[in-house]
This record gives structure tokens, C-alpha cells and sequence, in this order.
């Protein structure tokens, strides 16, 4: 995206997608989910199955089975359709999650707040996917009233 001027600018969030992913039951594709009580994934996540009433898939390197979900060490493995890919990786690593979501037919992604990546946004845009970034449910939630 490009300013009047011309200038690269940052890419803005539509907060109807925002409004709609969150209040929409889906299937969401937790990548970064492990057990570490420590990563911000594993609350987020949480937020996301019990407040938003979301189905949770947990995708980490080990496979690790999470909130009483089974795991999965990529979105290739996860049978049947994927609503939204959340992705807590960082920005240097998020552009290979977003290839493999448009290649599983993900409906969505969301990157976390951090987590910044106009390439891979523009790309998954390009192949029809909503696009969240650099924001996390458990913020936006209540301003939806959710």
C-alpha cells in the first residue's frame, strides 16, 4: 500500500474482518501452540476457545496437544478445513505459515501482535484469504462488544 505521496504505509486492519473472524464459529489453526505456560499462545489461545467459543487446532513443532485438542506439526497434517491460521512465530519466520495457509485453503490469517510481515499479507490477500496484523483477539474482542 502506498500514501498520496506515494510512501509505503503500513497495512490497516479492517475491522469488519476483525469483527467477523471473532464472532464467527470456526476452526482456528494455532501455530506456536505448545504446552510452555510461558508463551503468550497458550492464554491467547484459551481466550480465543473459551470466551469466543472457537474450535482450537494446535500446530507446534513437537505436535504438542493442547486445552484437550490434538496437535499437529503443520497445517499440512490437520484433517478437514481450517477457518483461521493464528500465527505467534515471528516476523522472520510468519511468511512460510502464511504460503502453507494458502496452500491448505485457510480461509483467514492472523498475525499477532508483533508479528508484521507486508509480503506475506499482500500474498495472502492476493489468494482471497482475510488478513489480520500485528494484533491480538484478546484486545480487539472487547471493543466488539464480545
Amino acid at each position: 500500500m502506498s500514501d498520496s505521496n506515494g510512501t509505503a504505509t503500513a497495512h490497516a486492519n479492517d475491522p469488519e474482518v476483525i469483527r467477523r473472524l471473532m464472532a464467527t464459529p470456526g476452526r482456528w489453526a494455532v501455530v506456536g501452540l505448545s504446552n510452555n505456560p510461558m508463551r503468550t499462545a497458550v492464554g491467547v489461545s484459551r481466550y480465543i476457545q473459551d470466551h469466543l467459543g472457537m474450535e482450537i487446532v494446535p500446530v507446534s513443532l513437537k505436535g504438542d496437544d493442547v486445552h484437550g485438542n490434538r496437535g499437529y506439526k503443520k497445517l499440512s497434517e490437520i484433517p478437514g478445513s481450517i477457518d483461521v491460521v493464528d500465527c505467534f512465530v515471528n516476523s522472520e519466520r510468519v511468511g512460510d505459515i502464511v504460503d502453507q495457509a494458502i496452500e491448505v485453503g485457510a480461509k483467514a490469517v492472523w498475525l499477532q501482535l508483533g508479528v508484521v510481515d507486508e509480503a506475506a499479507a499482500a500474498r495472502a490477500r492476493a489468494a482471497g484469504l482475510d488478513v489480520v496484523m500485528d494484533t491480538c483477539p484478546v484486545i480487539e474482542a472487547p471493543r466488539f462488544g464480545l
